[in-house]
């Protein structure tokens, strides 16, 4: 089992999501934000499961900084805003083979441990 995760070393979240799979001793393809961008059609499949809402956080410094409160974008202008700026995603993004998370969802992970020792 290995499981692809999303998100930055300064994301208490993210840091979070790597010690439950650590501890599980699952393997982790961590893909740093900070470092490298996910591709649009990474964030597509994302967006097709939660909505490109779920996407965004809109508490993060970077979308502060950009002054994106007032914006109205359609989705996929959206997309394209967070593949440019990856800083305002909702961290972190989890991918295990067709299922994914935003943010800390340790219970749907349980799930997947549960699923992928069978």
């Amino acid at each position: 089992m290995e499981v692809q995760l999303f998100g930055t070393q300064k994301s208490q979240d993210t840091r979070k999501a790597l010690r439950f799979f650590s501890e599980r001793r699952i393997r982790v393809h961590f893909v740093d934000l900070a470092e490298r961008a996910a591709s649009k059609g990474e964030l597509q499949r994302f967006a097709r499961e939660f909505g490109v809402g779920a996407l965004i956080d809109r508490g993060s410094r970077r979308y502060t900084e950009l002054g994106l409160g007032v914006v109205r974008y359609d989705d996929a202008r959206w997309i394209e805003r967070l593949v440019e700026e990856p800083l305002m995603l909702r961290m972190p993004l989890a991918r295990w083979q067709h299922k994914v998370t935003v943010g800390l969802a340790e219970e749907e992970w349980k799930q997947w441990v549960a699923t992928g020792e069978e």
